[in-house]
């Protein structure tokens, strides 16, 4: 039988000898399995041992993996990449940023794009704008057509988070709606330098073409929706979660917000 099942002998015996054995494990495999469900299997063995240690449960990453394979739990992330075609209609601004993606506080360097979703026949596109400090999804807007008023809707909201203090840089591709003259007339009312990426090249904003991949393998492509309208109240309920509760391990295991309120709080 051990031929047949290609089984080597002494893993048998391993086996038989633990079957009267209690599972000094079970406790922990109880609580990743919640963890694991409570994410919709959208955690892999990385980020719920970032959650057990947060839970000051020491556990290592190794150990997590190997229960998670013992139990059949699998992240369901499929990733995805979106391109899109962007025009010249108006002023090209400089890249100022420089892919350099790293903001030592809050409202010093947003990043903006827009992405497209296909559902029941019809088109949506969302417009974010995301604070590079912590990955916070600070304002966005959905509407069925890619008018100006996606990006303006977008941007009053993201403006109520400035305060006199602060000195920002809001980054973008070449797309026509960054080219108005109304929205860097508005980014110049507020004293904001307005920067671009060079013509056609994604990794010059590559922080938001990360967040729409993450938002595509991770809530687009895991879930099925019964209306247009249940679809953005889902959305509505993954940035929520995507900005209070979902842990990066850049941030310390922590979520954008928790990241932030925690860097306000020692500052």
């Amino acid at each position: 039988m051990l031929e047949l099942a290609q089984i080597p002998r002494s893993t048998y015996y391993y086996w038989v000898s633990t079957f009267d054995r209690p599972d000094k494990d079970a406790a922990l495999k109880v609580r990743i399995t919640a963890i694991y469900h409570e994410h919709k299997g959208l955690y892999g063995y990385h980020r719920i041992t970032d959650v057990l240690h947060n839970e000051d449960e020491r556990v290592n990453h190794k150990k997590v993996q190997r229960i998670m394979q013992e139990l059949g739990l699998k992240s369901v992330v499929r990733m995805k990449k979106y391109r899109s075609y962007k025009g010249n209609v108006g002023k090209i601004a400089p890249n100022i940023l420089e892919r350099n993606f790293i903001a030592s506080k809050p409202n010093e360097k947003w990043v903006t794009d827009i992405t497209e979703f296909k559902l029941f026949g019809e088109k949506l596109y969302l417009s974010p704008m995301l604070d590079l400090f912590n990955g916070e999804v600070i304002a966005y807007s959905v509407n069925s057509r890619p008018t100006y008023s996606l990006v303006s809707k977008m941007l009053d909201n993201a403006f109520e988070r400035l305060n006199d203090k602060d000195v920002l840089l809001i980054h973008s591709d070449q797309g026509w709606h960054y080219q108005m003259r109304q929205y860097q007339q508005a980014l110049k009312d507020h004293g904001i330098t307005q920067s671009m990426s060079r013509k056609g090249n994604c990794y010059d904003n590559a922080v938001i073409e990360s967040f729409f991949g993450t938002l595509k393998s991770e809530f687009l492509y895991t879930q099925e929706f019964e209306s247009v309208e249940e679809f953005k109240a889902e959305l509505d309920q993954y940035i929520t979660y995507y900005n209070h509760k979902r842990i990066k391990s850049k941030l310390k295991g922590m979520s954008p917000v928790q990241y932030r309120t925690h860097a306000l709080e020692v500052a």
